[in-house]
């Protein structure tokens, strides 16, 4: 088959969830013989791969084949509200010239390009990730675009939803029904790389995401000042468009609060192996990736208490109210002081993970989806 996925900043991975699901889910179409096409955004990798991203990756970046995936780049422009809709537009024009089997949209923000794909009678799906409109560095406007994306997802394609939470939404929303294909997290065999040593920690916390209101990472670093005598607090993440919260994070930083920027390849799972907790303070989206994978590398983790994180973490995670005073600092000194019940949580972790979230099954799920009449022309 030839695929195409469409309407994230492309591949190699270097920014968030989208950018790994593309990158884990086309590198191993590719290896069972599809032909797969990634649209990337011009000169994306390695303008958010600041920090100790990987040099291997950021020169893939210009290369027009990565891992057996065809890179196409495009423009985009660079704005909080016009980027991401301006390159999935530009792509989804030039999708119309190609002869693909199918057509993978990420995010429910791109749904605008739904009707022109169908109009040319493409097989096409929409991964919705969560609700997106919930976030809070949307105003009025941006909220509007998602709620209308959220239709247009449900009307024009078959819908994929990341997380039971979610497909429930969009059934309860929208009466239709669909189809739940989680995100995966498996960690090769390798040795870990010497990023522990570049950073000067051993024993650590670990938080992972990008800096943005919902995503509350300043109320972790403020719920970490509580503590005394506690390892240092490894914030990895960077933010494009939270300006403010990223300067206010910065005047946060110490020799015990560190923030070295984006994370990836063997760096970020040489990090995730080796935390003695992982922190999960995100209030919006369906399953994140981050979370899983800090459960496959054996992690222990504690996860704000939402519907979606429990839903990923089960029984195999503490959780937290990230708006609860000191419930966040009181948790982090039990679990420091009680290393049995650390151990336990790691084996429960990396047992769910396996069981529920390989990305091998997710891309079974995918291949058969593609490859099925669910995908309506």
């Amino acid at each position: 088959m030839k695929i195409a996925i469409l309407g994230t900043r492309g591949v190699p991975p270097a920014y968030g969830g989208f950018e790994t699901f593309a990158g884990e889910l086309s590198t191993r179409l590719a290896h069972r013989g599809h032909d797969v096409y990634v649209y990337c955004r011009s000169g994306a990798a390695p303008a958010s791969g600041a920090g100790l991203c990987e040099k291997p990756a950021a020169e893939a970046a210009a290369a027009p084949l990565w891992n057996g995936v065809h890179r196409i780049e495009l423009p985009a422009i660079r704005h909080k509200y016009f980027e991401t809709v301006s390159h999935t537009l530009l792509s989804a024009l030039d999708a119309l010239f190609r002869d693909f089997d199918a057509v993978l949209v990420c995010n429910a923000a791109n749904a605008f390009v739904l009707p022109l794909l169908r109009a040319k009678r493409m097989r096409v799906a929409i991964n919705v990730d969560g609700i997106e409109r919930r976030r809070r560095k949307w105003n009025a406007f941006g909220r509007a675009v998602y709620a209308i994306g959220e239709a247009f997802s449900a009307s024009f394609a078959t819908v994929i939803a990341d997380a039971e939470v979610i497909a429930r939404y969009y059934r309860e929303q929208y009466q239709i029904d669909p189809v739940v294909i989680p995100y995966g997290a498996e960690f090769p065999d390798e040795e870990d790389s010497d990023v522990l040593q570049r950073l000067g920690v051993k024993d650590y916390i670990l938080y992972v995401s990008r800096f943005e209101p919902e995503n509350n990472p300043l109320e972790v670093v403020r719920e970490y000042e509580r503590l005394r005598n506690a390892p240092p607090l490894v914030m990895v993440g960077t933010g494009l468009y939270a300006l403010d919260l990223v300067a206010e994070l910065h005047r946060h930083a110490s020799d015990k609060i560190l923030l070295p920027g984006a994370i990836y390849g063997r760096d970020y799972r040489t990090l995730q192996r080796n935390a003695l907790l992982y922190i999960q303070a995100t209030e919006v989206g369906g399953t994140h990736p981050a979370l899983i994978e800090a459960m496959a590398s054996g992690g222990r983790v504690l996860a704000h208490d939402t519907p979606e994180n429990r839903e990923a973490g089960g029984d195999a995670v503490g959780y937290f109210d990230v708006h609860a005073s000191g419930e966040l600092s009181g948790m982090i000194s039990e679990f420091l002081r009680n290393p049995l019940q650390r151990d336990e949580l790691r084996a429960r972790a990396r047992l769910r993970a396996s069981r529920l979230y390989s990305w091998e099954r997710v891309t079974d799920a995918y291949e058969r989806l593609f490859g099925s009449h669910g995908l309506d022309a």
